[in-house]
């Protein structure tokens, strides 16, 4: 001890601070790691945690192909901006998941709709008025049937006739003849429609007395069926 003490100087303190000093150095660089030298084999299994990574450092290349799936996805996180053109098909639909909810307001046009698709179940009361039906067809149909009649005077005259006309805008589509009174010797001679130029636009009967006795209080009615056409 008392020869090391013999050999203390202050060069001797400062010389061994040095070295110390330079040998630092030396071990800071030794260990200093320099660009792409740590590989996937000195990385530690879970080395890398969640903190570790940094933000919008994983892009789709970094995942697996199928790695995404339904557990991995926050509620509401799949909007329709994400979706590509004809991505969800008949297979990624559950049954009975598309509800009238769902579909937007006139979302099923008319491609979507197969032929003979809409049965007679599937119309709402009185859903099908003039401006659906064809025009052939509305020309074939009665509409808005009114019935008319009227009668001659009753008593024993021989020869009685009676009109019924039709109301305004209406045309006979049918008519008759009846006989009303003491008909014993009385018959029909006429039933028919009246025309007025291509529209009928009533009905006429015609009677009269058939026997030589003592005469009778009669009379003839006519009635027609009118409609729009």
């Amino acid at each position: 001890m008392s020869m090391l003490k013999r050999h203390l100087s202050v060069a001797n303190v400062l010389s061994c601070m040095a070295l110390f000093v330079a040998l630092g150095g030396v071990a800071y660089a030794a260990v200093k790691i320099p660009p792409n030298a740590v590989k996937t084999r000195n990385i530690a299994n879970q080395a890398v945690t969640n903190a570790k990574i940094k933000r919008e450092a994983v892009t789709s290349g970094k995942i697996k192909n199928g790695g995404v799936n339904a557990l991995d996805l926050g509620a509401g996180q799949v909007t329709s901006e994400k979706l590509g053109t004809g991505a969800v098909t008949g297979k990624k639909i559950a049954k009975k998941a598309v509800s009238p909810r769902t579909l937007a307001a006139n979302a099923v046009g008319t491609d979507a709709i197969a032929n003979e698709a809409v049965t007679v179940g599937k119309l709402g009361k009185e859903s099908v008025d003039a401006s659906k039906i064809s025009t052939s067809l509305w020309a074939q149909l009665v509409r808005n049937v009114a019935y008319e009649n009227a009668s001659s005077a009753s008593n024993s005259e021989a020869n009685k006739t009676a009109t019924a006309n039709c109301p305004k805008g209406k045309e006979a589509i049918g008519g008759g003849v009846r006989l009303e009174g003491e008909l014993a010797e009385v018959a029909v001679t006429g039933s028919y429609p009246l025309s007025t130029g291509s529209s009928r636009t009533g009905w006429e009967a015609v009677a009269h007395e058939t026997g030589p006795g003592q005469p009778n209080n009669w009379s003839v009615v006519a009635f027609v069926v009118c409609a729009e056409l």
